[in-house]
């Protein structure tokens, strides 16, 4: 039996530098220099660290880590690279982030959405983390990922976001899909199933 490819999946199309949007469409930064960008994010695990320094180097971007100011958190960076500048001039509206008209997911995108900040939420949800001060990028990232049959709901800081949640087992396995098979490095609870 084979099984079919989906349109949105990893294996749709090869790893490009655009999929670094599916950071910027979490908790990711971008900045700019230049003609040249950095992308940068704070995730909660070492296992994280090291599967986002792997794709970094598929998409031949040189990268680093440090801890981060959060106790138990760490900062990962992509060096400025003039590949990336595109991705700056596409998020930034002067100094403040915000996703392009037009802003789209795929399976790539996602799938590094969900290395930096995913985590299931529960035996039938999935929570997708935001950018705290980001509120101008939620609404058109909540769209995109309707668009692709994920209909997420938004958990506000009280409810232990900013994270979009999907819910369901026909959403979630949508989701599974797309990002495809976990990194050997994921624990079971961080990734869709």
């Amino acid at each position: 039996m084979t099984r079919q490819l989906s349109l949105f999946g990893i294996e749709a199309r090869p790893p490009d530098v655009v999929d670094l949007e599916g950071l910027l469409a979490g908790a990711g930064q971008v900045v700019r220099m230049g003609g040249t960008a950095r992308v940068s994010t704070v995730v909660d695990a070492a296992w994280r660290v090291r599967v986002l320094l792997a794709e970094f180097a598929q998409r031949d971007l040189n990268a680093t880590w440090e801890p981060s100011t959060v106790e138990g958190h760490f900062g990962v960076r992509t060096a400025y690279a003039a590949s990336l500048a595109v991705l700056g001039t596409r998020w930034l509206r002067g100094a403040v982030k915000a996703p392009p008209a037009g802003f789209t997911l795929d399976g790539r995108r996602l799938r590094l959405w969900v290395m930096a900040g995913g985590l299931r939420d529960g035996a039938l949800g999935y929570a997708l983390a935001l950018g705290p001060s980001d509120e101008r990028t939620w609404g058109p990232v909540g769209a995109a990922l309707a668009s692709l049959g994920l209909a997420p709901a938004l958990l506000g800081p009280r409810s232990g976001g900013p994270a979009y949640r999907i819910v369901g087992r026909r959403r979630l396995a949508r989701l599974a899909e797309m990002v495809g098979e976990p990194p050997a490095e994921a624990p079971a609870e961080a990734w869709p199933a």
